[in-house]
């Protein structure tokens, strides 16, 4: 098994994808901003769940990397707060993609709950 085949990561890449696509549409006077933020958040949480599979062998490492995917996901969550205050993104979008936000945190909380069933033992 490896990381691309978690459920949380393959969601966090579908985020990250669209979140990337609607992003397009933002004001260039965003793209060194707001853009950006948001684009690094939602892409950070996966490269956080890869991290922490190759930190298995260590269980506080690896929750420690899970709670850093946790915490990008509520970054990406405050900045499609931001993005749908300033009418870049509409209701139904931000909904959707905050949806998607919480349903990887509790997928994440999931996983550091149970770390011990991901971890390496020998």
């Amino acid at each position: 098994m490896s990381f691309k085949d978690l459920e949380v990561y393959k969601t966090s890449r579908t985020l990250s994808r669209t979140v990337y696509q609607l992003s397009q549409k933002f004001p260039s006077v965003e793209r060194y901003s707001l853009t950006d933020q948001v684009r690094r958040s939602s892409r950070s949480i996966g490269a956080q769940i890869a991290e922490a599979w190759g930190k298995r062998k260590y269980e506080k490492h690896f929750i420690s990397k899970l709670s850093d995917a946790d915490s990008e996901q509520f970054e990406t969550q405050h900045w499609l707060e931001v993005a749908y205050e300033c009418q870049y993104l509409d209701s139904s979008d931000k909904t959707k993609l905050t949806a998607c936000c919480e349903s990887i945190g509790r997928m994440l909380n999931g996983m550091m709950d149970k770390a011990s069933m991901f971890c390496k033992t020998s």
